[in-house]
């Protein structure tokens, strides 16, 4: 058939059509001509068109039948010779006694099922009469008496016209009274049978349905109960013309009128709609068997099951068309008027006649009104809310329902889409490259159409309208969102908080990000943010109306304004009023949005927007999740001025409230709970939580996710001093004041600790850094010493050094640090300079050498809780050979002990104690050395040597004894003798050395084997060592064990200090009275060798030496005698040639 050629799309407009005879509801008269004759003329003269001519005859029995009725009454369809055939084959015997029954069981029959001609063209006579004889008006008034007095319009209807008819017929859903009903429902099934029975239809269409082709109007030519499929045609044909831009054939506004009318006197019962009736048949009887025909009933049903497996084409096609024709005209879904009729009155939803009929406004213009109501708490029923649910749905199911998406989304459907057109996978998959990037992105309209689509069906007020989303999420709600009633918004709230975790399922997790993506970009579509929120929108915002969009007021600009406000405590050192802040419930609400948007960019509108060029050029490769927000944090400074803008303000927010990094407080959860759940439950952060994620940052409950997290939101703190909210607050006015050009944390930093230091060394009378700011300088100060990354000045010079030296070393727990401090001497010089200066810094307060502090925490608190912060390396270092030191403590004080004995500089008592000893006795060691190289320990060599000279000041003296006792019971602590001895100790006491017991054993092994040591180098630092020995018995442990009996008991009363116990001890030895400890006397003997042989072989290099060496020799007095005698011959001498000298001069003068 012709009008099956074009089994396409979708109507808008809403109009009125009269019936023939029943037009009284637009005041059109009924045709002229047999209506007013008393009795009906002959069928083929009454306006049935012309048969062919064989068929005359007939056609004239039939007429002659089909006036029969209204001469007697008895006669009947059944009796006529051109029906029976039919009759007898295709209906029931209970029928046959009754016309109506008779006619509405040919005209329903099967569409294989034929009947011939001549009963066709008799059963349209009859309905012609039936329809224009006001007899028939007559039994209108007596089967509906009651109702024509209730129904006011009815009533004062012209009788005789036919008018009143066609009153009941329009307002047949007020008819309550059951005959009347039955009558007024086969009254329209048959004027509904045929569109030329259709009052004004045939007139105002004519021109359409031959422009269109959409059927003949000959009865020869089309069977005339298929007349159905015109109206079919021209519903297609207006719905096609609201999805096209090129209108071929126009349909004339009164044409519109007439099939929109048509559609809605049509929307109580499908047997009206008699394409639909014809195409579905069989799917009601499959799947509507039991659901009663009228009120829409049948249409909702079959609705519900349109994408079913088993619904015929046929049948979904037609459900489609009626489904368009209900998106341009509301008054089309008869349950949807039904239901909304009090709200639609109450709300002045109802357009406004003033306005224009534009085509995409009618259901969604509905829609919007109604949730504008809902949303304001308005009462709407729950009847009429359960069909906008269903019309919500329908439109979030079949993309072709919505004019605009077919018509300016085609060219993204058929490249990206085609073949998804069930279950709302076509919407889905244009939110998917309506979100994607600039490659795929959707065309600036279609993704207007989309945003408005969703604007107008409202899934986040209910998931379930969503389908695609409903069938993809369903595990997910079951498990993870089981405590909240099916249907709250806050499903989706649920499911966001989920995303990305265990529970979450793949296509869940992409069907969620696809709406969420334009519901982020109205702050309306949130029901739950709008609810709290909107006061607090009209007071700071100035919006009023909730769907008011404007070029002034865009939907994104509500909500930023909204967030602006969220966070705004203080504002330019002021405090801001409270009038200008949200109220607890919005920022709550406030605080729900942002976490959602951090867990991906494309959901914050203003971010993607700005940033779309900076996320291609340097993130392109970061697709997993989180990754191009934190890539854009790490590009911050290369980012173009708008997007810094944006990414500077997010993360500035996320100092203040970290649990708007929905991701990281998900990974950090079970540290979180363990360590900081006194601020983790806090409604309002202000910077507590990431603080107690930093300092617990390696705890065993800290997962990879979360430590990576933590660490990379320290390394962006650095970039700006703001994006560290306490920091912020308590230094901002120090800042500006001290620092104003300054912005990088690292050097704000710097930049205070300067100035504290210079303050506290010139004893400043005030300081000039606040206390609060000092305090928290404190705490960065401590954060920045646990990873290098976090030192830009430190690791930017080192890069290369960590890549060669360190490459699998983790860059947390400053083991990164410890690294480079172990590897020094392989540094490249610009590095081995930064990491001189940090060791400086941290010798000086110790506090800031993280791993001392780590490792060493349990001892610092038993041994060194009353210390000074700047003296806890100190007080560990005394506590060092304790039995309740822990082992990996002791080994790190010994690490820090070996430093500092490479350099004076990095032992700060030292330094103070011996500040005039070493210009004094060092210079030429200072002289060539540079400012950030170590001196390996030339220093602290010179020093010890004027120690056994006794040359020192005494603080000097009691430091240097103190770096002499600790380095003669570990090796490692005296530099020079390392570097100048690891051959030979590795030759001659390698197993002394592996045991690494700390009792003096390696240098007593050097000691003993002094003649077999080959480098001369060596054998010097054993011989210096010794030297020291001899001056102080203390700085040689072996000896100390073996005779601390014999001093307690011989040498009690001896100071200690410059050889005097040494010399008490050797007295000893030599007075035959006295008898020593047997391992004393031996161990004394050795020493006594071997500082004889030491003599030998190293003599005194300058008079000092040998001095010394005369005073504490054994033979002191045998040697002072002989030099007293060796003077007084040389002054005998002396006189003698003086004498002579002169002699020999007087007598060259006489000369």
């Amino acid at each position: 058939m012709a009008a099956y050629r074009y089994p396409q799309l979708l109507p808008l407009l809403l109009s009125c059509v009269c019936l023939c005879g029943f037009g009284s509801v637009l005041g059109l008269k009924p045709v002229s001509g047999p209506a007013e004759l008393p009795n009906p003329p002959n069928p083929p003269v009454l306006r049935a068109v012309n048969p062919p001519a064989k068929d005359a005859p007939a056609a004239a029995a039939a007429a002659a039948g089909a006036s029969q009725p209204r001469r007697a009454t008895s006669w009947k369809l059944s009796e006529e010779a051109a029906c029976q055939e039919d009759l007898s084959r295709l209906c029931p015997k209970h029928t046959w006694s009754n016309n109506l029954a008779v006619l509405e069981c040919l005209q329903d029959r099967r569409e294989e099922s034929e009947i011939a001609p001549d009963c066709n063209h008799l059963l349209w006579n009859y309905k012609l009469n039936l329809t224009t004889d006001p007899k028939f008006e007559s039994v209108a008034m007596e089967v509906c008496k009651s109702t024509i007095s209730e129904i006011k319009e009815c009533n004062e209807e012209e009788r005789g016209r036919g008018y009143l008819v066609s009153c009941l017929v329009d307002h047949r859903a007020n008819v309550s009274e059951y005959q009347c009903n039955q009558y007024i429902t086969k009254m329209t099934s048959i004027i509904f049978s045929d569109y030329r029975l259709i009052c004004g239809f045939m007139d105002k269409c004519k021109e359409d349905i031959n422009s269109l082709r959409c059927g003949s109007i000959n009865v020869g030519q089309k069977d005339v109960h298929s007349q159905g499929e015109v109206i079919s045609c021209l519903e297609k044909a207006l719905v096609r013309e609201a999805e096209q831009q090129d209108h071929s054939y126009p349909i004339k506004e009164e044409c519109k009128r007439a099939i929109l009318r048509v559609a809605e006197l049509s929307s109580d019962d499908f047997h009206l709609d008699r394409h639909l009736y014809f195409s579905c048949r069989a799917d009601r009887e499959r799947f509507c068997r039991n659901t009663p025909a009228g009120e829409g009933r049948v249409y909702k049903c079959l609705f519900n099951h349109k994408f079913e497996e088993a619904m015929s084409e046929k049948c979904r096609d037609a459900l489609t068309t009626r489904q368009k024709l209900i998106s341009q005209d509301y008054k089309v879904s008869y349950t949807l008027v039904k239901a909304c009729k009090v709200e639609l009155r109450k709300h002045r939803c109802n357009l406004d006649a003033s306005l224009p009929r534009a085509r995409e406004a009618r259901l969604s213009y509905l829609l919007l009104c109604l949730e504008a109501a809902v949303h304001r708490g308005r009462p709407v029923s729950g009847e009429c809310q359960g069909e906008m649910l269903d019309y919500r749905r329908m439109l979030m199911e079949d993309f072709s329902l919505s004019p605009e998406i077919v018509l300016h989304c085609r060219t993204e459907i058929e490249a990206h889409c085609s073949g998804l057109h069930r279950k709302g996978r076509t919407l889905h998959c244009l939110m998917k490259i309506g979100r994607g990037d600039r490659s795929t992105a959707v065309d600036g309209i279609c993704q207007s159409a989309l945003q408005t689509l969703i604007q107008a069906t409202d899934p986040v007020a209910d998931y379930r309208i969503d389908r695609a989303l409903n069938e993809a999420c369903e595990s997910v709600i079951q498990t993870a969102c089981k405590h909240i009633r099916t249907g709250d918004p806050m499903i989706l709230s649920c499911l966001m908080e989920h995303l990305y975790t265990e529970k979450m399922v793949e296509d869940c997790e992409h069907r969620l990000l696809e709406l969420q993506y334009f519901i982020s970009r109205d702050w309306k579509l949130d029901p739950t943010l709008y609810k709290k929120c909107q006061g607090d929108a009209a007071r700071l915002c100035h919006t009023h109306g909730w769907n008011e969009t404007s070029e002034l007021m865009p939907p994104g600009a509500v909500f930023s304004c909204l967030y602006r406000h969220a966070y705004r405590s203080e504002e330019q050192g002021r405090r801001v009023n409270s009038t200008e802040q949200l109220s607890r419930d919005c920022k709550m609400e406030v605080q729900r949005i942002l976490r959602q948007r951090a867990l991906d960019v494309k959901l914050d509108p203003d971010l993607q927007r700005r940033c779309m060029t900076d996320l291609g050029k340097w993130c392109s490769e970061k697709t997993d999740t989180g990754q191009e927000l934190e890539c854009l944090q790490d590009h911050l400074e290369d980012l173009v001025s708008a997007c810094r803008e944006v990414v500077g303000n997010l993360t500035e927010l996320e100092s203040e409230d970290i649990q708007i990094d929905a991701l990281l407080i998900k990974a950090c959860e079970p540290v979180a709970q363990a360590y900081c759940h006194d601020v983790a439950d806090n409604q309002i952060d202000t910077g507590d939580l990431m603080e107690c994620l930093v300092q617990n940052k390696h705890q065993k409950e800290m997962n990879d996710k979360c430590t990576v997290g933590v660490t990379h939101f320290q390394l962006v703190q650095m970039k700006d001093f703001r994006f560290s909210y306490k920091f912020k607050m308590a230094c901002k006015e120090d800042v500006l004041r001290l620092c104003p050009n300054i912005k990088k944390k690292v050097d704000v930093v710097l930049c205070l600790s300067s100035t504290v230091k210079n303050d506290t060394l010139q004893e400043a009378r005030e300081q000039r850094v606040s206390l609060k700011c000092r305090k928290q300088l404190r705490v960065e100060e401590l954060e920045m010493s646990e990873d290098i990354r976090l030192e830009p000045e430190l690791y930017d010079p080192c890069k290369s050094d960590i890549s060669r030296l360190c490459p699998n070393v983790a860059f947390g727990n400053a083991q990164m640090i410890e690294c480079l401090k172990e590897q020094k001497k392989q540094l490249s010089p610009r590095c081995h300079q930064r990491i001189f200066r940090l060791q400086e810094v941290e010798m000086t307060d110790p506090e800031l050498d993280y791993q001392l502090m780590r490792v060493c925490k349990q001892m610092i608190k038993r041994f060194c809780t009353e210390a000074d912060a700047r003296n806890v390396l100190q007080c560990l270092k005394q506590n060092k050979n304790s039995e309740l030191m822990d082992p990996k403590c002791k080994q790190m004080i010994t690490k820090r002990q070996i430093t500092q004995n490479t350099d004076y500089r990095l032992n700060p008592l030292l330094r103070k104690a011996c500040r005039a000893d070493i210009p004094k006795f060092c210079q030429p060691i200072l002289n060539k050395a540079s400012d950030d190289s170590e001196l390996e320990g030339q220093v602290i060599a010179c020093l010890k040597l004027k120690y056994a000279d006794q040359k020192l000041s005494s603080d000097c003296e009691d430091q240097i004894r103190v770096i002499l006792q600790e380095s003669a019971l570990d090796y490692r602590l005296d530099p020079q003798l390392q570097m100048h001895c690891t051959d030979e100790i590795s030759r001659l006491c390698a197993e002394e050395a592996a045991a690494q017991e700390q009792t003096g054993q390696v240098e007593e092994c050097l000691k003993v084997n002094l003649l077999k040591i080959k480098l001369e180098a060596c054998k010097r630092e054993v011989l210096n060592m010794l030297k020291e020995s001899k001056a102080d018995i203390f700085v040689d442990p072996v000896l100390h064990t073996a005779c601390a009996l014999d001093l307690k008991h011989h040498c009690a009363a001896i100071t200690p200090g410059r050889g005097r116990q040494m010399s008490c001890l050797i007295e000893a030895l030599q007075d035959k009275r006295v008898r020593l400890q047997p391992e004393c006397k031996k161990r004394l003997q050795d020493r006594i060798d071997m500082w004889s042989y030491a003599a030998k072989v190293a003599p005194a290099e300058g008079f000092s030496d040998l001095a010394v060496q005369v005073m504490t020799s054994p033979s002191k007095d045998y040697i002072l005698l002989m030099i007293a005698l060796s003077v007084c011959v040389l002054f005998l001498v002396g006189l003698l040639c003086g004498r002579i000298t002169k002699r020999v001069t007087r007598e060259l003068k006489d000369r």
